[in-house]
Formats: C-alpha cells, structure tokens, sequence
C-alpha cells in the first residue's frame, strides 16, 4: 500500500458508482467518505469495505481523514450545491491536495473550479481513459487545461449592501449570480439571526441593507459586482 496513491471520493449514487468502479481497477487505495448510512450500506453491498462515515459539513471531521498533500480528494455528492460547498470546504482545509470534482453542466463547472477543484469531470463524458489521465499523467492534463482555460486571480470577498441597494429586498433564490459571474457562499441576513449563513443551509433568505454576504470568484468580477451593488434603485 505505502507504493500505492492514495484518493477520498466523496459520495455513492447511480451516477458516481460507475465513477468508484473505474478507480477500483487503478493502482491506488481507495476510501469512500459518505454521510448516510443508506449510501454505505450501497457501498457495502458493492464489495466496497474501505468506508468511512463521517459529517462532510464539519471541518472537524474532515480533518480526521489525514489527507496528505499527495492524496486526491474527489467530490461526486448528487446535491450539486453540497458538493459546491465540499469543494470549497476541501480547499481551505487542504490547499495543496488535487481536488476532482463530478459537473452536469458547464455552470456548475465554472463554480467549481472557482471553489478550488484542479480537474472537472464531465457527468456525460466522464471513462476510465479520463480518470486515468488525470491521476497518472498530471503534467500532460494540466499543461492542456492551462491552454483552455488560463489561471486567473480569484478570492473571497466580504460586502455589506448598502442603504438603498439595488438589490435591497431582493430574494436570493430570485437573484442571478451567474450573470456576474461570482459565487455567493453565504450571508449575515440580520432579519434571521446575526449568524453566517451557508447558501446551503436551506433558509430562504433576503438581501436588505446592512446586511453581510461572502462571494467568491475572479477579482475582476467581484470589483463590478460590488459596484453593481452599490448602485440604488430608481
């Protein structure tokens, strides 16, 4: 085993089992990270016996896993928003391990490579010839991602919506953050609590001045967006 790389694959359904039936086959020693008790009874029932349990929304937890620089953490939760927020809770935790994430379309794809995944895996495109790449020729995949798609700078951003915003009352499951390209990770929605909220946390929450919110994306993008948000309404 001490030969062998090491990778974390986050998550068993349908669409990812055929993902943990490929990496099975490659020389490497593989844990499935799951979070219900129906996901590793599946798992079980596959002949999977490498399986750990844990709460993938506790830092704590994942920190438990001792992944090392030189492991791979991959990210196939079904809900597309928990697997976002994996991602990007995977990245602060473990800034140099290569992070594989599963998309299903091409917004989710930009999303997550904002949050910190190295490689995305097209949901309609994904064989073992793509894994394989990625996991045993990393130069070669990344000097071809590079020619697609060039590093850029990109953070984290705290802003505070001001008096009279333009998107002052504006649901935030109404609001588009696609069209500016950006992430929101959460919100200090004063009406609800004075608590950070995670846009996962399933509370339909409302932008009003005063109120805190936390984006990420490229600085470019996040310098228009909060000037976008500084603009009043009519």
């Amino acid at each position: 085993m001490a030969n062998k790389a090491r990778a974390f694959m986050f998550g068993y359904s349908k669409s990812s089992s055929f993902v943990a039936k490929q990496l099975s086959k490659e020389q490497l020693y593989l844990t499935l990270v799951l979070s219900s008790s129906e996901a590793c009874d599946r798992a079980y029932a596959d002949g999977y016996v490498n399986i750990k349990q844990i709460d993938i929304t506790d830092d704590n937890e994942l920190e438990s896993l001792d992944v090392q620089e030189s492991d791979y953490l991959i990210c196939l939760l079904e809900d597309k928003h928990l697997n976002l927020f994996l991602t990007l809770s995977l990245h602060a935790l473990f800034p140099e391990t290569v992070i594989i994430a599963l998309s299903d379309s091409f917004h989710t794809t930009q999303k997550l490579k904002l949050a910190g995944a190295k490689h995305i895996i097209d949901i309609y495109q994904v064989s073992a010839n793509r894994l394989h790449n990625i996991l045993y020729k990393p130069v070669t995949t990344k000097l071809v991602e590079r020619l697609l798609s060039p590093d850029e700078d990109f953070s984290f951003r705290e802003m505070v919506i001001p008096q009279n915003s333009i998107i002052d009352k504006v649901m935030v499951d109404e609001f588009d953050f696609e069209k500016h390209s950006i992430i929101m990770v959460g919100m200090i929605d004063q009406r609800l609590s004075n608590k950070f909220l995670f846009v996962t946390s399933g509370v339909e929450n409302r932008f009003d001045s005063g109120d805190t919110i936390v984006c990420i994306g490229y600085n470019d993008d996040l310098e228009k967006f909060e000037e976008y948000i500084n603009q009043e309404k009519e």
